[in-house]
């Protein structure tokens, strides 16, 4: 059934029972003991009292129609409203935040999320954190925030509530200096392995390291209820989501098996899924067409001089032309060898759909269509491609057009794109409490300062 009008639903607060139920579905559990570094709290979420509500009141979501392309029906799913973040990363944040509150309603304990980010997650995390002392939910000395991000990444940090001198101190921002950006994930790991209870009996604060999976599928469990509600699958759809790790699809497909499971959807019409990377991270899509990471499955390019690009022929799956074969369009897709890539690839075999890398060359001559179809569902892009700070939803519909026109995506197919985050250069951008390479460095900006 494809959807002519926009819907629009609060994707917390309307399918609460949904996202308990993933929580089951999925086995997920408490972590070990506060002031150890595998503490997390349960999954409980706060009673929807009305400063709960107010809290995830920037959880919207909608449904509009696209138009058409190809032959093919074009859906955004449309998960960038709330206007401190503009990213899906709202959702699975408000979450965690959520049980945060609920933790510590219940003990009284301190905690602090530790979280290393590409950028989007740690601008979210802060996000929920503010909301919820807006909301009187906790308190800056009950509810605290590490967030610990590589320098690449800079100009996606806005400068936000937190920032306000009263609750600065306790929520440092911590840029990363090393080479590698994803190395921010294994320092944010070794802070808590090593300091955590360090934290807890000197400073009385419970380190909670998130970067777990769990965390965010029970959230995006919602992304198919609020699809069932609104625009039920019939067996020829798929969903085209820009990926890094696919979170956000293994999160859909957690809902899927919740829904089925009760009867209220059909399992033999679940979408298949269109994988859409960039050549800076090709990962998944390398995965799943040839299943493995290495780099030799990549075509071969071949410097066009006189254009001053670089393009290839023997790879559908591949941009034609790019700047550079081994471009970072966006530095928030960061991850080499996800190890959701075989969860994904499962997925993928099973009920259908393919993955499709593009280069910024690609996504530009898309831009002025794209601009206009989301124009019309809600969604206001720049004039100048340039502008962008986020280029995921864009990377998503020049996938899809892309997959289209190579004839990879099954005639009839209607496609629901994934709208997972969207903004430009129209706020101020964050300056961090401290620059980090080291432990040490880590120690000093976030303990030494308490």
């Amino acid at each position: 059934m494809t959807v002519t009008t926009p819907a629009t639903r609060n994707m917390i607060t309307d399918y609460y029972d949904v996202i308990a139920s993933a929580v089951r579905r999925c086995g997920a559990v408490p972590g070990d003991a506060p002031g150890t570094p595998g503490f997390a709290p349960g999954f409980d979420l706060p009673e929807l009292t009305p400063a709960v509500r107010e809290f995830y009141a920037a959880a919207t979501v909608s449904w509009s129609p696209l138009g058409h392309y190809g032959g093919h029906d074009l859906t955004v799913l449309d998960l960038t409203a709330n206007p401190g973040t503009r990213t899906t990363k709202t959702f699975a944040s408000m979450v965690i935040v959520a049980r945060a509150v609920e933790h510590i309603r219940r003990t009284g304990e301190r905690l602090c999320i530790v979280t290393p980010t590409s950028g989007n997650k740690g601008v979210a995390l802060r996000d929920s954190v503010a909301r919820a002392y807006a909301a009187g939910l906790v308190t800056p000395e009950q509810l605290s925030i590490v967030v610990l991000a590589p320098a690449a990444t800079r100009h996606k940090f806005r400068h936000d509530a937190l920032a306000d001198p009263a609750t600065r101190a306790v929520n440092p921002l911590l840029r990363y200096t090393g080479a590698d950006p994803e190395g921010v994930k294994a320092l944010g790991r070794a802070f808590v392995d090593e300091y955590a209870a360090t934290a807890y009996d000197k400073h009385g604060v419970t380190l909670w390291y998130t970067l777990d999976l769990r965390n965010y599928l029970v959230a995006d469990a919602a992304r198919a209820a609020f699809e069932a509600d609104v625009s039920p699958a019939t067996g020829s759809r798929w969903h085209a989501h820009a990926v890094s790790s696919a979170f956000g699809l293994l999160g859909y497909n957690l809902g899927r098996d919740v829904l089925e499971a009760a009867g209220d959807a059909d399992p033999a019409a679940r979408p298949g899924f269109l994988l859409v990377q960039h050549l800076g991270t090709p990962d998944m899509v390398l995965s799943l067409r040839h299943g493995s990471f290495e780099r030799d499955h990549c075509p071969a390019y071949t410097l066009d001089e006189s254009r001053g690009v670089w393009t290839q022929d023997a790879d559908l799956r591949f941009p034609a032309v790019t700047d550079d074969p081994a471009e970072v369009l966006d530095p928030t897709f960061y991850t080499h060898r996800p190890v959701t890539s075989p969860a994904m690839n499962a997925l993928v075999r099973r009920h259908g759909g393919d993955g499709i890398v593009v280069s910024r060359r690609e996504c530009v001559r898309r831009y002025p269509v794209a601009r206009q179809w989301l124009a019309d569902a809600g969604l206001t892009l720049p004039e100048d491609p340039a502008r962008l700070r986020e280029w995921s939803i864009l990377m998503a519909l020049t996938g899809v057009c892309n997959a289209v026109d190579r004839g990879l995506v099954p005639a009839g197919h209607e496609i629901v794109v994934h709208g997972t985050g969207s903004y430009c250069d129209d706020f101020r951008i964050a300056e961090p409490d401290a620059e980090v390479s080291t432990l040490a460095d880590v120690v000093a900006a976030v303990l030494d300062q308490r």
